[in-house]
């Protein structure tokens, strides 16, 4: 594994923050302080059924503010409409829609609308990880190799959304144009380092709360539960949805699982239950014929993330 590629980068150098000279293995997470959380399951699966609250059919107009427009995934930018690793959904489609998402943990996951240097709009998601940090995918926040001339480079903005639910913003939105990643993905374009941050102005993550993240050994991973919840753009748009199932394989710096996915979810958790707590294990990006996969948290990511929510 090459250090060197893990060299955090941002479109704002000067407030890249330094490191402890020790720090937790494990970032604990956080329910938040507004509303109520979830139960997860025994299995290691979340409980998705019967969350529904009525009074998402009367929200008040000002609350139903979201974009309705159906916007291409932010994948496309860097690889294409046909690239070979799209994020895929096997088989049926085992997706389950969360219909409440005013909850934790579903209000730790964040719709993004991101606006590229070029002025074009696309779709992705991101997850809190402190109190004004969302952990994401590299490519979201920088689009590399797009052919498209304008495009390449920082996006110009992102709005986040979090526990977006159609048009409704039960958080309302803030717009970032701070972002991080490494440059393992801005100067190579390399899908092993495929990670990132979007730093908001505000705190809002201490309302939503945030999933923990750590490093695992190989051993743990490959008997954990995968989950992964986000905004794929095959669905009515700004809706999320859940899937989870075991993981299937890792490697040094990527972390290999079955569990349905579809384009606008680059960026989203891949986590773990751990004690009833939500740990962020990977950040999913990709796909293939098989299993879809995502940039593993090993300990210089883990570093970089933690200094991110600094």
């Amino acid at each position: 594994m090459t250090r060197d590629q893990h060299t955090p980068v941002s479109n704002q150098p000067e407030e890249l923050s330094a490191l402890a000279a020790e720090q937790p293995l494990f970032r604990p997470p956080s329910e938040g302080v507004q509303g109520t959380a979830a139960q997860p399951g025994s299995s290691g699966l979340e409980q998705v059924e019967g969350y529904r609250r009525p009074e998402y059919d009367t929200l008040p107009p000002d609350l139903w503010t979201a974009p309705t427009a159906a916007l291409r995934d932010i994948g496309e930018a860097s690889f294409g409409p046909a690239h070979p690793v799209a994020e895929t959904v096997h088989g049926p489609d085992d997706r389950a829609q969360i219909m409440d998402t005013s909850i934790y943990p579903w209000r730790a996951h964040a719709s993004l609308l991101i606006t590229a240097a070029d002025g074009s709009r696309w779709i992705g998601t991101g997850w809190f990880i402190g109190p004004h940090t969302l952990a994401t995918a590299g490519h979201v926040v920088h689009i590399k190799n797009s052919g498209v001339p304008g495009q390449d480079g920082w996006v110009k903005s992102i709005q986040v959304m979090p526990g977006r639910n159609g048009t409704a913003l039960p958080f309302g939105s803030v717009t970032s144009t701070n972002f991080r990643s490494v440059r393992g993905w801005t100067d190579s374009g390399d899908e092993n380092y495929d990670y990132g941050t979007i730093i908001i102005p505000t705190e809002l993550g201490s309302t939503t709360g945030w999933f923990g993240f750590g490093a695992w050994p190989d051993a743990d991973l490959l008997k954990s539960v995968g989950n992964i919840s986000g905004y794929p753009g095959d669905k009515p748009p700004g809706t999320q949805w859940y899937d989870g199932r075991s993981i299937s394989s890792v490697n040094p710096l990527k972390v290999y699982y079955d569990i349905d996915t579809a384009g606008g979810q680059s960026g989203s958790a891949v986590y773990r239950i751990v004690n009833g707590g939500r740990y962020g294990i990977a950040v999913h990006a990709y796909g293939g014929a098989t299993t879809n996969s995502g940039t593993r948290i090993t300990g210089p990511v883990y570093d970089n993330l933690l200094s991110w929510t600094a």
